[in-house]
């Protein structure tokens, strides 16, 4: 129809001309229509061709608004992923995960937010959010827990101490220092301070902060010592500061927090597999 000659019709659609040929005879015999005639080397479109060429051309300018909507969703145009984090895993897990997902989709919108664990729920209830990272489950019966990755606690000093010369750490070492921690009625505090009551010990804590990143802080000023989760200063260099194994077993698990029931999209299954996959590789424990 547009071309006017079969020759013209296969080098614009990048096929063999008698390929155009057997098509056009299936198509005319399977709809028992007629819907050219060739005269003098021209292909005329009799008036039916006029009518379903009329249809077909919607369909292709459908088919051509579907792919460019496709198009827009795997780049993220006109997308927003919300989703939030602890503060311990936001630091630098989380900024690497963004900076992967906008590699991936430059043009999807981010909104990221940083929850406690009690703000967790509402967040996620009224959708605010699609998913939150948190360093424990949810107790909640309408949220969703996904263990991602299993990871160690450290013990972080400051530099020149004179703990920051051993290969290792023991929670008896530790807790004979000014130790900084988190509040033990927290989840996260309740994590922290697992170590300590395991080894039959009351940690007690010179200084406490509310999140890691106000713990890491204090330690790099010098005020004291801590044991912290290997996720809050997962970086090669962090000035200042000395990070040492703890050395009594000790494990810390983040989790996907999600509102049951709740289709997830397909970025934010995305996001939550590179978060996996940046965990387990800031992991000593899943490294071994």
């Amino acid at each position: 129809m547009v071309a006017g000659t079969i020759q013209g019709a296969a080098k614009l659609m990048g096929v063999s001309a008698p390929g155009v040929s057997r098509l056009l005879k299936y198509t005319e015999d399977t709809v028992g229509i007629r819907l050219f005639e060739r005269k003098g080397g021209v292909f005329l479109p009799a008036s039916e061709a006029q009518m379903i060429f009329a249809v077909v051309d919607q369909v292709h300018r459908e088919i051509g608004n579907l792919n460019e909507a496709v198009s827009l969703l795997q780049r993220g145009d006109n997308s927003v992923l919300s989703f939030a984090s602890a503060p311990s895993i936001a630091q630098f897990i989380a900024a690497r995960v963004i900076r992967s997902l906008r590699q991936t989709f430059p043009n999807l919108g981010i909104d990221l937010n940083v929850l406690k664990i009690e703000e967790t729920a509402d967040y996620l209830l009224l959708e605010r959010g699609e998913f939150v990272i948190m360093s424990s489950p949810s107790t909640h019966s309408a949220l969703v827990s996904r263990p991602l990755a299993q990871g160690r606690l450290v013990v972080i000093v400051p530099e020149g101490h004179a703990l920051a010369a051993r290969e290792a750490i023991s929670i008896h070492e530790l807790a004979r220092e000014a130790v900084i921690g988190v509040d033990p009625g927290d989840p996260y505090g309740a994590a922290l301070a697992r170590p300590f009551v395991e080894a039959g010990l009351t940690p007690h804590y010179t200084m406490r902060g509310r999140f890691a990143q106000t713990v890491v802080s204090l330690v790099r000023h010098g005020l004291g010592v801590a044991l912290i989760d290997e996720f809050s200063v997962a970086e090669v260099y962090m000035p200042g500061l000395v990070q040492r194994p703890l050395a009594e077993p000790s494990v810390i698990v983040p989790y996907a927090l999600m509102k049951r029931g709740r289709v997830l999209s397909s970025f934010a299954e995305d996001a939550i597999e590179r978060f996996r996959a940046e965990l387990v590789q800031s992991s000593g424990a899943g490294a071994s």
